[in-house]
């Protein structure tokens, strides 16, 4: 394998940027806070990677100890990629980045692709506490572990138990989450985000 390119500058910044720096780098990192990904979801939830700069990236991100590959047993037999603990400390960068970028969105233009755990990492920026969260939204259903310090923070489809809340919204309001024009206890107060449960997610969201 080639040497990984470096800024050569003794700064930690510069250093970050020397193994997360390269493009599609921190998106593969998005999708992995999901969990295990074999390579064809990860390429599916990635439009417009390469399989040849997907394939690189992930073996650049193995070597530089971000994620680890593992053979699932039988009958699944596939190759799932991974974070490892020290990718999985990116989530407060992908967040503050995130943040910062709020304003870049803008309207969503006819290229632009969408999945619904996208909407995942600003209203975990909204949420506090801890517990098991089901989103549902018109691009699908997504699940959010809220307080998470080990493991998947969020997951495609339905909650895998019993959640402490369920989120109901719709795509624009999504949207103005997203881009930092609503926040999550206003849009449950106007009634354009409903929320169930009895866990204490659910109680603080309506009582906020």
């Amino acid at each position: 394998m080639p040497p990984r390119r470096s800024y050569d500058q003794y700064c930690s910044a510069a250093r970050a940027l020397d193994v997360v720096g390269d493009r599609w780098t921190l998106l593969i990192v998005r999708e992995l806070l999901a969990g295990p990904r074999r390579y064809t979801d990860l390429h599916a939830d990635l439009p417009g990677v390469s399989t040849d700069v997907l394939a690189s990236r992930l073996k650049d991100m193995e070597r530089d100890g971000l994620t680890t590959r593992r053979r699932l047993p039988p009958p699944g037999a596939a190759y799932v990629y991974e974070l490892t603990a020290r990718g999985r400390e990116l989530l407060p960068v992908l967040q503050a980045l995130g943040r910062w970028g709020e304003p870049e969105l803008g309207e969503r233009r006819p290229t632009d692709a969408v999945r619904a755990h996208w909407f995942a990492l600003p209203l975990l920026r909204a949420l506090t506490g801890e517990g098991l969260v089901e989103v549902r939204l018109g691009e699908g259903h997504f699940h959010l572990r809220v307080g998470a310090e080990d493991g998947p923070v969020y997951g495609d489809g339905p909650a895998p138990a019993e959640p402490d809340a369920r989120l109901v919204l719709d795509a624009e309001t999504g949207t103005a989450l997203a881009r930092g024009e609503s926040g999550l206890a206003e849009a449950v107060r106007d009634g354009r985000i409903t929320v169930t449960g009895d866990g204490p997610l659910a109680k603080e969201l309506r009582e906020a």
